[in-house]
């Protein structure tokens, strides 16, 4: 299946995209569309013949449980109403705790690093088999970037991506900015994980900016992609003609004349790795090709077990991660701090996002209180629910200072929190008062 060109569709750039042109396929996040009233830029650009592909980010696969089904339905339903040929994933875990390991729920917000063991292996490719069995097409899986490694890790990123290819028949999205950031912050070589992919396997393949601070790589997916991205996408080009290419952005959204620009050198990347593979295969004409690290043929195991080791360390992590904990024994502390700090600033933005009205009763001091309620509080029903408790935390405590303030904090608590919005206006009066932001 050929894709083409593609970015990613997000509403703050519906209309560039719209208009550009030489954009073959879209990728939406699964998790923000409704199957039953789809975005009418969505709707026009699937009139047109472009492709649109549900990009999923809360399954969590490689979590100790089995999947949601719930979760598998809806992005079954995403799947039949955008008309794809096939949805996407990730390797990853988003939460943990809850029955199996016996302990409180813990959410993520965010992709967390699986490890790289036989134990997390068969439990994934479980995951993946029950995920296939109950999606209308094919899965393809992304590899993600980490700013932390799990110790005793048995396996390479290459061996286990093709060992889960090998195993389950699972196709890949191949992430190059992932490979980059895992390189600077993991030391990981991008080319050896190259080699060792079964690169037949490969639907599609995101390309996306980010940045540095500290020896620290950021997969911001809200800057410029870099130069080192575009040189693994063409080392990979060298190898196979990838299906399709999409470049990711998803904030600090440039001009739509820069988004093309970046296309542009995307689409120069993959023609100069493609001349350069084609140079190669000329070389070796007649010669062995390279083995790779695939090919164990490794059965399927019981992993009834093996799930409740899984959901003890991975529990272990996120409580570390998310709710003050300590650090487990092995893992490098001060890279678990720039996770932990990086989550709680994510889920601030996110707040942000969903509850517009509390930075705004806020103000300046929305994101030190949210990052100091953070700490030690983890999310326990997503982000808007987050928010919520957010604000009866802040109103517990007497806060903020400000009674004007803490008047309307209350008075935006009491309009969410009960079963149906209160008196019609009040929260609007609040808003207007401030800042004329609707409610």
């Amino acid at each position: 299946m050929r894709l083409g060109t593609g970015i990613g569709w997000r509403p703050e750039i519906a209309d560039a995209v719209e208009a550009m042109a030489g954009i073959d396929w879209v990728e939406v996040v699964a998790e923000n569309v409704c199957p039953g009233h789809l975005p009418h830029s969505l709707l026009r650009l699937r009139e047109r013949g472009v492709t649109v592909v549900p990009h999923g980010v809360s399954l969590g696969l490689g979590g100790a449980d089995r999947p949601d089904a719930g979760r598998l339905a809806a992005l079954a339903e995403r799947a039949e109403a955008l008309g794809s040929p096939l949805v996407t994933e990730h390797i990853a875990f988003v939460r943990a705790g809850g029955a199996l390991t016996a302990s409180p729920g813990l959410e993520a917000g965010h992709l967390l690093p699986v490890p790289r063991t036989r134990d997390a292996l068969d439990v994934l490719c479980e995951n993946v088999r029950i995920a296939q069995a109950a999606l209308p097409v094919p899965l393809a899986l992304e590899n993600i970037a980490a700013l932390f490694a799990w110790p005793g890790e048995e396996l390479t990123e290459g061996q286990f991506l093709s060992e889960l290819v090998e195993r389950t028949g699972v196709r890949l999205l191949i992430d190059v900015a992932n490979l980059h950031t895992n390189h600077v912050n993991r030391g990981e070589d991008p080319a050896e994980a190259l080699a060792a992919l079964p690169v037949e396997a490969i639907a599609y393949v995101h390309v996306a900016g980010g940045f540095e601070r500290d020896g620290v790589w950021h997969d911001s997916h809200a800057h410029p992609v870099p130069r080192p991205v575009l040189d693994i996408l063409s080392d990979l080009a060298g190898r196979v003609t990838p299906p399709g290419v999409l470049l990711e952005r998803d904030e600090n959204f440039p001009e739509p004349a820069e988004l093309e620009r970046e296309l542009a050198a995307i689409r120069e990347a993959v023609a100069t790795g493609r001349a350069r593979g084609r140079a190669a295969e000329r070389t070796a004409a007649g010669g062995a090709a390279g083995g790779g690290a695939g090919g164990v043929g490794v059965l399927a195991r019981p992993v009834a077990g093996v799930r409740e080791r899984l959901g003890v360390a991975q529990t272990a992590v996120l409580s570390a991660l998310v709710a003050g904990t300590p650090v487990p024994e092995g893992f490098d502390r001060v890279r678990m701090g720039v996770q932990a700090r990086a989550l709680a600033a994510k889920r601030a933005g996110v707040v942000a996002k969903v509850a517009p009205e509390l930075p705004v009763i806020l103000g300046a001091g929305y994101r030190e209180a949210f990052l100091e309620y953070a700490r030690r509080r983890p999310m326990r029903g997503g982000y808007r629910q987050d928010a919520l408790d957010f604000a009866g935390h802040l109103l517990k405590l007497g806060r903020p200072g400000d009674a004007r303030a803490r008047r309307d904090l209350r008075e935006w608590w009491l309009d969410r929190a009960g079963p149906a919005p209160r008196k019609r206006g009040v929260l609007g009066r609040v808003l207007r008062r401030r800042t004329g932001l609707p409610s």
